[in-house]
């Protein structure tokens, strides 16, 4: 067994620290007045680092995961399983390297490092092997009758095997270290050390000496000559609510991370986490937070077949280190950056924390409620639902002094973190656009009546079969989306129309907001019993720990920036995503254009809104109408407008002085800003568009049918407009009641996607005792295939 304790400096903490240890590693420590640290880099002081990060230290144990980045002293256990080969004689290298190495650069960003690790009797196992061979050969050969054969089977025992093998362990870890110019130092110890007290002082005091020079101790349990680990009788009767009794690698790190006040306790097993029951077992599911109550609902197996001990060991220890204030997190140590994924906030493993009513349920709970919900829905009258969305909407005009009053709580929150302005516009909500809201929800419950069930097709197979395709809800959905709460309740309508469970999931700059909506549309689902259909999801779950809930979620419908939609299109790759990463929209002004009209329809493109996605970007105009003065007419309507103008390569070569050049024409500005360029024609516009595009809604200006039908033809976009504005990509403008979202992808919902994209199919047979094989060859049964009126 082999301990390793990183630490730089001790801080003080709040809580009172067992035995008084911690005062004592901050009286021998606090002789170094700076501490230095190196990596082929600058140096960073340490002292320097922390007094900026004081403020926000906890107090008590980490209530969430996003604040492990706080996290200044780590103790991080490592199972036998986890650094051991699978025939338990070596050690797995790789695995080791990569944990030293996140060590090691926790230690260099000013962290206070505790590393509790086995190994010493792998080791010891993999150098005995051959040389007891070689051994038990010779004595064969030179001594049949030698009486120290009758004792060769005990030299692979494993006090043993740690004698050999804790110099050659000491040397990997010395060599590992060395690589990131980390110091180390040995100190051997028994476990009857920690309960004798003065041992323990000596002990602690020699830690202290060493940690003060920059030096990194590694304490090696000292195997060869330890006694059973079990701390002896006397003490542990004078010391039960001291210490804990030391019987494996578990107990031992809770032990040391209590005495010296560990932010976070990390133990590293071969297993995920803790589960409900034993993780092969049917029905076992995964808890990703647990508290002490949750005691009783956990099935305990057997323990690993390398250390020695299981998952209730290290529950006991975790439990244990929690009620003495440390954080503790169980996880699988075969995870890549298994530590640093779990500092960074991302829900890798089991975390113990002492509240159990902080935030909402776990993200996976409130999915299951989405399913059963969506169960309930579905089991629902039409007129049942339509009930509900009408409630939703009469409950948005009722209540708007309360959701405005949220509302403008995020305003000036957003103002002073100086949140950009397309972004606070996009997150102003107005009693304009509740009422508005109000009415796209009742178009939602008026047209509910024949989503769900809807007949789409019916085929009579033969005589007495017949086949029909019905419309069904896709499942649970996950809405992700930014700034825009008045998405929330447009959203919640669709899915209570279409009878899926719901997730949402809103922006911190939305927060006010999107609660006190969500409150109105609980009370709306609690009047046909369907409360837990749909959740805001209120916790601070990282979106890649939500995209990787594949057994829970159906579809993902990302509404935000760019940024955001692309970095989800990217990361779910289990699940689909339904939605636009951009939104570059082209307005093209046809030489034939009424002129009058593209006047109009560009103000309206560019400036009626021009944080949507549906807002012009792009302004494509004939080289006839730059020569003919339009340009000049339109260039000073929208410079009245406010908006700032950027030139196309191919309109900066026509003038001589005009407007500064667009960096890119791909872009989507969401402001009051928009690039012009110069085409030559419909078609040369048309590529343009296939160029620079983003699938999403494109317009042409013409008098002329013949050039706008080519165009609308030819332009592979979601929306493609003659003569009207693109702000007319609208869910509610399109008479859907709301939207969604809108959709770039070339599947089933594509532009607005109100209630028909959320939702699918399912074939319903009906029969009369028939067989595939009545219809074979020489069968009675014949296949008519015939269609039937709906």
């Amino acid at each position: 067994m082999l301990v390793i304790i990183g630490v730089i400096k001790a801080i003080p903490h709040t809580p009172a620290v067992p035995w008084g240890l911690h005062s004592l590693f901050s009286r021998n420590i606090s002789s170094s007045s700076k501490l230095w640290v190196t990596n082929h880099s600058p140096p960073v002081n340490v002292d320097a680092k922390r007094a900026l990060q004081t403020s926000e230290r906890r107090r008590g144990t980490f209530t969430d995961r996003s604040q492990f980045k706080y996290a200044r002293r780590l103790v991080v256990k490592l199972g036998s399983a986890v650094i051991t080969r699978e025939d338990e004689h070596g050690l797995a290298l790789g695995r080791l390297a990569s944990i030293v190495e996140q060590v090691a650069e926790c230690h260099v960003e000013g962290r206070e490092c505790i590393m509790v690790t086995s190994g010493a009797v792998a080791f010891g196992k993999q150098k005995l092997t051959q040389e007891l061979l070689m051994s038990l050969s010779m004595r064969e050969t030179l001594s049949p009758k030698d009486h120290t054969r009758a004792d060769a089977n005990t030299l692979l025992e494993p006090r043993a095997a740690a004698a050999v093998g804790q110099s050659g362990l000491m040397s990997l870890y010395d060599a590992m270290f060395a690589q990131y110019g980390v110091k180390i130092a040995q100190v051997l110890v028994t476990k009857p050390d920690f309960y004798n007290e003065d041992t323990r002082r000596h002990l602690f005091s020699t830690l202290s000496e060493l940690i003060s020079l920059n030096i990194v101790p590694i304490i090696n349990t000292n195997d060869a000559v330890s006694p059973p680990p079990v701390a002896p009788q006397d003490l542990q009767q004078g010391m039960k609510r001291k210490t804990i009794s030391i019987k494996d690698n578990d107990s031992l790190a809770a032990m040391l991370a209590a005495e010296v006040q560990a932010d976070l306790l990390i133990l590293m097993s071969d297993v995920d986490g803790i589960y409900t029951a034993p993780p092969w077992q049917e029905g076992a599911r995964f808890i990703h937070t647990y508290t002490s109550d949750m005691h009783d609902i956990v099935q305990f197996g057997k323990k690993s077949k390398v250390g020695t001990g299981g998952i209730d060991s290290k529950v006991e220890a975790a439990t244990w280190a929690l009620e003495r204030g440390v954080s503790v997190v169980i996880c699988n140590g075969h995870q890549e950056k298994a530590i640093k994924t779990i500092i960074s906030g991302r829900k890798l493993g089991t975390f113990f924390t002492e509240s159990s009513t902080v935030g909402s349920a776990p993200v996976e709970v409130l999915a299951e409620n989405a399913r059963h919900g969506s169960r309930t829905l579905q089991g629902l009258s039409p007129g049942d639902r339509a009930s509900a969305i009408f409630t939703l909407a009469d409950l948005l005009t009722s209540r708007q002094s309360d959701i405005l009053a949220a509302n403008a709580k995020d305003l000036s929150e957003a103002a002073k973190s100086g949140v950009a302005k397309p972004l606070q516009s996009r997150l102003s909500l107005t009693p304009a656009k509740l009422k508005s809201l109000a009415t796209g929800l009742r178009q939602i419950a008026e047209s509910s009546h024949t989503n769900v069930g809807r007949v789409l097709r019916r085929t009579k197979i033969a005589d007495g079969l017949e086949l029909s395709q019905i419309t069904v809800p896709i499942g649970v959905l996950l809405v992700i989306f930014e700034s825009r709460p008045d998405c929330l309740p447009q959203v919640a309508a669709l899915a209570l129309s279409s009878a899926n469970g719901l997730l949402l999931k809103g922006g911190k700059e939305a927060s006010h907001s999107n609660r006190a909506l969500m409150e109105v549309v609980k009370e709306a689902l609690a009047t046909v019993g369907a409360e837990n259909a749909i959740s805001l999801v209120s916790t601070r779950e990282e979106i890649s720990d939500l995209l990787s809930l594949e057994s829970h979620i159906d579809l993902i419908i990302p509404r935000g920036s760019s940024e955001l939609v692309r970095s989800i299109q990217e990361q779910a790759q289990h699940i689909p995503v339904l939605g636009h990463a951009e939104g570059i929209c082209h307005v093209y002004i046809d030489s034939q254009a009424d002129l009058d009209k593209a006047l109009k329809i560009v103000r309206d493109a560019k400036c009626d809104y021009p944080s949507a996605c549906n807002a012009m970007e792009t302004l494509l105009i004939h080289s006839d109408l730059v020569q003919s003065g339009f340009f000049h007419t339109v260039c000073d309507m929208l410079k009245k407008e406010g908006v700032t103008v950027y030139a196309g390569p191919e309109l900066s070569k026509m003038l001589t002085f005009g407007p500064p050049p667009a960096k890119s024409l791909k872009t989507e500005y969401g402001s009051l800003e928009c690039a012009i360029e110069v085409v030559n024609g419909v078609q040369d516009a048309v590529d343009h568009i296939a160029k620079y595009g983003s699938g999403h809604t494109e317009v042409i200006v013409t008098e002329n049918k013949n050039t706008a039908q080519i165009f609308q033809r030819d332009v592979d976009s979601a929306c493609v407009f003659h003569n009207a504005s693109s702000r007319f990509a609208d869910g509610f403008r399109f008479g859907l009641g709301a939207e969604v979202g809108i959709s770039t992808a070339r599947i089933h919902a594509r532009g607005p996607v109100g209630v028909e994209g959320l939702l699918t199919t399912k074939w319903v047979l009906n029969g009369d005792g028939h067989a595939a094989a009545d219809f074979a060859e020489g069968g009675s049964g014949t296949y008519v295939h015939e269609s039937l009126p709906l």
